[in-house]
């Protein structure tokens, strides 16, 4: 490793900049692109997930940016010791994409479980030779992933994860991965891989591009408990797949401040912020607009306001939902489609892998 230049996550502004730039290039270019996202099946997906990242993904699939969506299973075995739900939360982490908006029958958009291409997992041993374990050590990312789930004793498959993930971004050149600032280190790592493996075996025509974050310009939404990020783990998310009563319920229980007069303020009240913020991502008005005609309503009537906003704007997608749960027999085929088209094009990748490095029969 020592004849690498060593990796610097660089700054939050330059990661920005960069950003911006390669928002303008989408809209001007969506077919040059090819976009790579995804989550991991740990469950249902909640409306944290639609504001935050959902959304900005079926927004650049209509624009007509190819699109591969890796469903991965094999993470979720680096913190934890279920397993029984992963394919149960396969499906309905597919149906969430579907009913959101994702048309997977656009001829570009695949969606697959990362269990089913193993020709994209054969890309992580020579991408390993390309880090050093310092390397790894400093991951910022994986430290905090480390000490959210509260692991004493880390696997070698959480350690290495941020290497997979450069497989799972670079087996299909991937060049869009829209990312939250938390995820930026890991794109940061597959950029350096891409780099490095292109200088080392395939200096004359790259085989790999240098993906770029798109970070969203959407706000973090907080938990019902309005202190932390909306998490299923930590019981304070509103699911998509819920019906309007059980909003309703949620909404009803959201934690809010004692002063009855209803403002805008996320630093100094960030309980009422959030519940505002997600009226305004459900109306297309300003949080602040929303905050002056409650005014001295009090939180009840901004609680009513909330769970009416936000169960007239889910009310397509609910419908849209439970008509995919019907229908389990699709979405398995989806699936099936989507793992096809990233096998495919992962057996093309690692062609190109194996003649720079020589490795070929």
């Amino acid at each position: 490793m020592a004849t690498h230049e060593q990796l610097e996550y660089g700054t939050f502004e330059a990661s920005l900049e960069r950003s911006r730039q390669l928002e303008k290039d989408i809209q001007e270019n969506p077919n040059k692109h090819r976009m790579l996202t995804g989550d991991r099946p740990t469950g249902r997906l909640h409306i944290g997930h639609l504001f935050g990242s959902l959304q900005n993904r079926v927004r650049l699939h209509k624009l007509g940016v190819p699109t591969y969506i890796v469903i991965a299973d094999y993470q979720v075995l680096t913190d934890r010791d279920t397993y029984e739900n992963i394919a149960e939360n396969v499906l309905q982490l597919t149906i969430d994409y579907l009913a959101a908006g994702i048309d997977p029958h656009d001829g570009k958009t695949f969606i697959f479980p990362h269990s089913h291409v193993p020709e994209l997992n054969q890309l992580l041993l020579p991408f390993l030779t390309l880090v050093s374990t310092s390397e790894l050590d400093r991951n910022p990312t994986v430290k905090e992933e480390i000490s959210a789930a509260g692991l004493k004793s880390v696997n070698a498959g959480m350690y290495t994860y941020p290497v997979h993930q450069a497989a799972d971004i670079l087996f299909c050149k991937g060049t869009v991965v829209p990312v939250g600032k938390d995820q930026l280190p890991h794109l940061e790592l597959t950029r350096t891989i891409a780099r490095r493996f292109n200088s080392r075996f395939a200096k004359e025509k790259p085989v790999f591009p240098e993906p770029q974050a798109l970070l969203s310009e959407a706000p973090i939404i907080l938990g019902l408990d309005g202190s932390q990020k909306m998490s299923k783990s930590r019981n304070n998310a509103i699911m998509l797949s819920a019906d309007e009563d059980e909003t309703a319920k949620l909404i009803k229980k959201a934690k809010t401040d004692s002063e009855r007069f209803i403002t805008y303020d996320p630093e100094n009240r960030p309980e009422v912020a959030n519940l505002l913020t997600l009226a305004a991502l459900s109306t297309g008005h300003k949080p602040e607009e929303i905050a002056a005609e409650i005014g001295d309503a009090g939180a009840g009537q901004l609680k009513k306001v909330v769970t009416e906003s936000l169960n007239e704007y889910l009310r397509p997608l609910r419908a849209r939902r439970k008509e995919l749960e019907k229908n389990l027999d699709y979405i398995r085929d989806v699936l099936r489609a989507g793992v096809a088209a990233a096998r495919e094009e992962a057996i093309k990748t690692l062609d190109e892998v194996r003649e720079v490095m020589n490795m070929t029969l």
